[in-house]
């Protein structure tokens, strides 16, 4: 009989979180552009509502080109199919605890919350998966990091934008100041989706051993 064919193997951990990490971090970059270029132009369309949701469609139509390996066997369709609803979950609920609070306090439940979302709509798509409790903390915590280091580095060049006499140089460190957040949020966001897709493996075999039909002839057996 033929060899059946064998689906593309995932990603060693390792492997999968650099790759998560410089591939969502151009993601991340090219979506954050929108706010440091053009946030403007929402002012009057929709405003920080409409800001937001175009962010969250650039993360998902970036990622699938910039990503699709993390996801084996299935190409970009598949990575669209489990990234972008597990992406559209955590967009709502981190929008939606930043949107009621407003502080330092709405981030963190943002993240956390929005980390179980994400996590657990992989979960999902990734049909009975193991691993689910070491995925959603190990993706809370990369997540976490990045976003708030991404946050002291916004604030860091936002500072030295302040010490600039010139309106233009002025502008030129707060566009910078956007675009780092968008580096590190990227880093650590994208680090934590390689490790969940690389803990969160679907199982493979019944966790239950299977009886022959046929009888045995070892007599030990009996």
């Amino acid at each position: 009989m033929p060899d059946e064919p064998q689906s593309e193997p995932p990603p060693c951990r390792r492997t999968a979180i650099i790759r998560g990490a410089l591939g969502f971090a151009a993601v991340s970059t090219a979506a954050f552009s929108i706010w440091a270029f053009g946030s403007g132009l929402f002012s009057g369309f929709g405003g920080e509502g409409a800001l937001y949701a175009a962010i969250a469609a650039a993360f998902i139509g970036f990622s699938g080109p910039a990503l699709h390996r993390l996801v084996p066997g299935g190409g970009i369709g598949r990575f669209y199919r489990v990234f972008g609803p597990a992406f559209a979950a955590y967009a709502v609920v981190w929008s939606a605890a930043w949107f009621v609070m407003k502080s330092a306090l709405g981030e963190w439940i943002g993240a956390a919350a929005g980390s179980l979302a994400f996590v657990g709509v992989l979960a999902v798509a990734q049909r009975r998966p193991v691993g689910f409790v070491q995925a959603t903390a190990g993706f809370f915590a990369l997540h976490t990091v990045g976003y708030f280091a991404g946050g002291q580095s916004m604030d860091l060049m936002v500072g030295l934008a302040r010490k600039s006499a010139q309106p233009e140089i002025r502008k030129a460190w707060v566009t910078a100041a956007k675009l780092s957040w968008g580096v590190f949020y990227g880093l650590g966001f994208g680090a934590g989706l390689g490790l969940a897709l690389s803990t969160l493996l679907p199982r493979t075999h019944s966790p239950f051993p299977v009886r022959s039909a046929a009888p045995s002839t070892d007599p030990l057996a009996r």
